[in-house]
């Protein structure tokens, strides 16, 4: 390192120039591991990653061992079947409530806490450089919200193996998924989440740069997951449900079908992308833009507003029209036909499974031959959209039999695509009945099932 002189200093022989070393900005990796340690230091961050290492699998192997189960989540009605259901069930929860808390707690609290303190003085005096001061806390924030991902992961698959065990997991289409299979299934879908997660991270930056000392900045994450998982449940066109950040958090569903309904799982997965790298881009130019010597520069929320929300606002108009013209659906994407192919393709699938526990003749899909019919309220032609007055009736053949087999079902589809299939007769069918499985007496699988209606799929069953 070189030196300057600074002024001399009186000795016996006279006065001699003291060194001092450059205003060398300190290095990224130093002031990352800085960071690291004032964010893991705080008790509230400590206690979280306790708490994502911990509670899912207590959670998981508690409700594994329960005789109700919580067959309103997806997957839920499968946690006594196989081990792979509870890491599932802990993603759906953590993609609503969890994952966007966890992120306040991470990144919306990591600039703020400096303007509570009055240390980003301090700070800059000693690391010599805003660029660097930014990249070690953005590094640091977004470390931690892995360590906390990996948390929920590895708790809940070994909560669910521990409890249950490594059981093949019935799909979203009725198949049966290897052990093999699930594993990789369950690791992509926690895999996916990671791209909203990283939207809300990046929002949280943004809102800790701009509001300052204010708390909303702390909130700001959990209160945009709110709002879009809101919009969510509204009966929105595809472009825009697809453009929302958070669709991800959702989307990650469509890898449990045959095929793969990959298609708004990975519009999803860019679009949070583009909004967490637009939302760190916003809040690294106005950090360099700050003024540290003014102690009243300190957040504002109409600079929060201008140049903050409106750009986000902007980028969510441009992706909805992108969307629109890559895949122009005015509609909800939840279609009549659409729904009677998910519905006689699970239902093949399950009766399968159910000739194979109770120790019928085997037959296949392809003998089967099942086709739906359904209508939803009084419309029997051309019907669509979200509701739970959809009612179907599903057809299929059996070898040497010249009779039509019938059964009823009752549909409650959410405006997301996801479908509950309920049982209404026959009752040999598709009651209520228990079936002897190698795991234990379970329902009757054509009972009640899960299925999901592919938003960009064809019309053409």
């Amino acid at each position: 390192m070189t030196a300057t002189t600074a002024p001399g200093q009186d000795t016996a022989h006279g006065t001699r120039p003291v060194p001092v070393p450059d205003s060398v900005p300190v290095s990224v990796a130093r002031v990352y591991r800085f960071e690291l340690v004032k964010l893991v230091s705080q008790w509230r961050i400590r206690l979280v990653v306790l708490a994502c290492w911990i509670a899912p699998a207590l959670f998981v192997a508690a409700v594994s061992q329960q005789g109700s189960l919580p067959v309103d989540t997806l997957f839920g009605r499968w946690m006594h079947a196989t081990g792979w259901a509870g890491p599932l069930v802990v993603l759906g929860f953590s993609g609503q409530w969890a994952l966007p808390l966890l992120t306040s707690l991470a990144a919306g609290d990591v600039f703020a806490a400096e303007d509570r303190l009055g240390t980003w003085r301090h700070l800059l005096v000693a690391i010599r450089s805003p660029r660097r001061i930014f990249a070690a806390k953005a590094l640091a924030s977004l470390t931690v919200i892995v360590l906390l991902v990996a948390g929920l992961v590895g708790s809940s698959v070994v909560g669910g193996l521990t409890s249950v065990g490594n059981q093949p997991l019935v799909g979203l289409d009725g198949s049966l998924l290897s052990p093999g299979d699930a594993a990789g299934r369950v690791l992509l879908a926690w895999a996916c989440v990671l791209a909203p997660t990283l939207a809300l991270a990046g929002i949280g930056l943004l809102g800790s740069v701009t509001l300052g000392r204010s708390p909303m900045g702390l909130l700001l994450p959990a209160l945009v997951a709110l709002a879009m998982q809101l919009a969510q449940m509204l009966p929105l066109p595809v472009p825009v449900r697809l453009a929302l950040p958070g669709y991800a958090f959702i989307g990650w569903k469509g890898l449990f079908t045959g095929p793969e309904q990959l298609g708004p799982l990975l519009i999803g997965i860019a679009v949070s992308l583009v909004w967490a790298l637009v939302a760190t881009v916003l809040a690294y130019l106005l950090f360099l833009r700050r003024d540290f010597t003014s102690l009243a520069d300190g957040g504002s929320p109409r600079r929060a507003l201008t140049a903050g929300a409106l750009p986000l606002a902007g980028l969510l108009a441009v992706t909805i029209g992108g969307i629109a013209i890559a895949a122009p659906i005015s509609h909800s994407g939840i279609q009549q036909t659409k729904v009677e192919h998910s519905l006689a393709v699970a239902f093949a699938h399950l009766y399968r499974q159910q000739t194979d526990e109770l120790h019928r003749p085997a037959v296949n899909e392809a003998q089967l031959r099942s086709s739906a019919a359904c209508t939803k309220g009084d419309v029997a032609d051309d019907a669509e959209g979200a509701g739970n007055d959809w009612r179907c009736v599903v057809s299929w053949h059996l070898p040497g039999v010249k009779a039509t087999g019938t059964a009823v079902y009752q549909l409650d589809i959410t405006p997301d695509g996801r479908f509950v299939a309920d049982g209404d007769g026959p009752k040999e069918v598709n009651g209520y009945f228990l079936v002897r499985t190698p795991i234990g007496d379970e329902p009757n699988p054509l009972w009640q099932f899960d299925g999901n209606v592919d938003l960009l799929g064809t019309t053409k069953g």
